[in-house]
């Protein structure tokens, strides 16, 4: 599953990234125009909606599931939101990962 959830960081990485930097090179760091062109017509308002929903879910599920597995580093996957839940979830998937099979060998270790 690591190496899924790794594929996954890089497509969600590189998919969003390729629309947004062309859009970013044309008009710059023009926050009003990017609102309007996000909500300009129904798909793009229904996108964008389904992403900030998404986005919320992610962050609230990260927070509260890194803090009952005392994950470390659970804050990068929250700054990776900036980028958007598609690299965040998958980012913090691996890094449950990764947890999980540590904790499994520490456990193991100790029997």
């Amino acid at each position: 599953m690591q190496m899924f959830y790794l594929l996954l960081c890089i497509a969600g990485t590189a998919l969003p990234l390729s629309s947004f930097v062309p859009w970013l090179a044309t008009h710059g760091l023009d926050v009003p125009l990017l609102l309007q062109h996000a909500i300009a017509t129904p798909v793009s308002a229904f996108a964008w909606s389904d992403v900030l929903v998404s986005g919320i879910a992610v962050a609230v599920f990260v927070v509260v599931e890194a803090r009952r597995l005392a994950m470390r580093r659970s804050w990068l996957p929250l700054v990776c939101l900036a980028v958007g839940p598609s690299l965040a979830l998958p980012l913090f998937l691996l890094q449950r990962e990764r947890h999980l099979a540590g904790v499994t060998r520490a456990a193991a270790g100790r029997v």
